[in-house]
């Protein structure tokens, strides 16, 4: 397992989180696209988040369903790539995994496929509850 996700947790309706995915081997995020998806319950991986590498412009992209609450950052000192969740509904409710790209798949055109990406994470848990 090369990235490693962290801030996941139990959350009101309305709160916010920030997730983060660090890199457990020696490579730098910047060099790389990284996604974030989710999964609940067995259904298929939602592409929620992406950023591309920094000499391509750090192009970021969202899927409409988090356009709006979401968003994706990434510190270079820090080597790390975060998502900030705005405004939760249970509906997010989710296992959240980072993801790493060896392409730049993270175009801005609003498709954020679980194919484009290779290198999964364990992923953290967030359940939003009342």
């Amino acid at each position: 397992v090369n990235v490693v996700e962290s801030g996941g947790g139990l959350v009101q309706p309305g709160g916010s989180l920030t997730l983060s995915c660090s890199a457990s081997t020696a490579f730098e995020f910047r060099y790389f696209s990284v996604a974030w998806f989710r999964q609940d319950s067995g259904k298929p991986y939602e592409g929620l988040s992406c950023i591309g590498p920094y000499d391509e412009g750090d192009t970021v992209d969202y899927a409409s369903s988090v356009k709006d609450r979401f968003t994706i950052s990434r510190d270079d000192v820090q080597n790390v790539v975060n998502l900030r969740m705005s405004r939760l509904t249970p509906e997010d409710t989710a296992r959240y995994f980072c993801v790493r790209g060896f392409f730049n798949r993270c175009l801005g055109k609003g498709s954020i496929l679980s194919s484009d990406y290779a290198d999964w994470g364990q992923g953290t848990q967030v359940t939003v509850f009342s």
